[in-house]
């Protein structure tokens, strides 16, 4: 699952290099990718069923307007846990320095019943965990 993370990553660094090959001089390309704290996460219903899809958003803090959202990486360390990080991208245009918030979300669609154990990466060796049952 990681390699296929790994690929996904790739392919949207790809398509986001080949959107910003424009002919004008006021175009920005990514510098990096990186690893970016996770403040909060918001999730609806603790409990679902089985095959439906919930969302689970995301909350995180950007120094300016030249970094964004780029994507998850998304591990299942066993049955009924996940891992989630999450990656901000840092582009090399003229920005401002305001600091923005950003909503992202990953929608879970469990195939057996059981209790998920989420953990969200907050910095350094913190988490944030968030349980979901599916009956």
């Amino acid at each position: 699952m990681k390699t296929l993370c790994n690929a996904a990553l790739s392919i949207i660094f790809i398509g986001f290099s080949l959107v910003s090959c424009k002919e004008d001089d006021d175009y920005e390309t990514i510098e990096s990718a990186e690893k970016i704290k996770i403040d909060s996460v918001r999730i609806v219903n603790d409990t679902m069923a089985v095959m439906t899809v919930q969302s689970i958003r995301t909350y995180s803090t950007y120094a300016s307007q030249c970094q964004g959202f780029y994507g998850y990486d998304y591990v299942h360390t066993g049955n009924f846990s996940r891992n989630v990080t999450a990656y901000k991208y840092q582009t090399d245009g003229s920005c401002s320095q305001t600091i923005h918030v950003s909503a992202n979300q990953i929608n879970f669609s469990p195939q057996q019943t059981g209790t998920y154990t989420f953990k969200f990466w907050t910095g350094d060796n913190t988490w944030i965990t968030k349980t979901i049952v599916v009956e």
